[in-house]
């Protein structure tokens, strides 16, 4: 599907990015503009409207935030479990196995523990997850290990299918 909503980017600029090893930045630069509209839109259903590039990014940029911040617990906890549903399968079509996996591996921890893991939770509670669900502490590594990679991945796809991403 095309996107609605491509950001005037220069693609000169980009892989000038790349040829100096800048993933992260080239990464920031594309997800950004996504950011802002969806703040602009005050509305979800935007990553319906974006390619499934632009809606890889912007999901896997909210799981990236999430899970290095706080972990798969915050990340279930914040109510974005939803974003990894289809990431698995997108993040395989990228170049992204490792990552693909993990993220399959949290859903099967979270499907046999959904109930404990959704509920609401007070400040307290919420610390004791982390303490009950040791199971994530491995998660999370992982995640920190597979991240720089699976950016990579995401960017270099990017670069390849720029009118997926932006406006040319």
């Amino acid at each position: 599907m095309r996107s609605k909503f491509l950001p005037k980017l220069s693609l000169s600029e980009l892989v000038k990015l790349q040829e100096e090893n800048q993933t992260e930045a080239i990464f920031e630069q594309l997800v950004l503009p996504l950011h802002e509209e969806l703040y602009k839109q005050q509305d979800f259903s935007f990553i319906e409207t974006l390619s499934p590039g632009q809606e890889l990014l912007l999901r896997y940029d909210y799981v990236r935030m999430q899970v290095l911040q706080g972990g798969f617990i915050q990340l279930i906890q914040n109510g974005y479990i939803n974003l990894l549903l289809a990431m698995p399968d997108m993040l395989k079509q990228v170049g992204a196995p490792d990552m693909a996996q993990l993220l399959d591996d949290v859903l099967r921890v979270y499907t046999l523990n959904k109930d404990e893991l959704s509920k609401e939770t007070s400040v307290e509670e919420f610390a004791k997850l982390y303490q009950e669900f040791t199971e994530f502490e491995d998660l999370d590594a992982r995640f920190a290990a597979a991240h720089p990679a699976a950016e990579k991945a995401i960017v270099a796809y990017a670069l390849r299918f720029p009118d997926e991403f932006i406006e040319l």
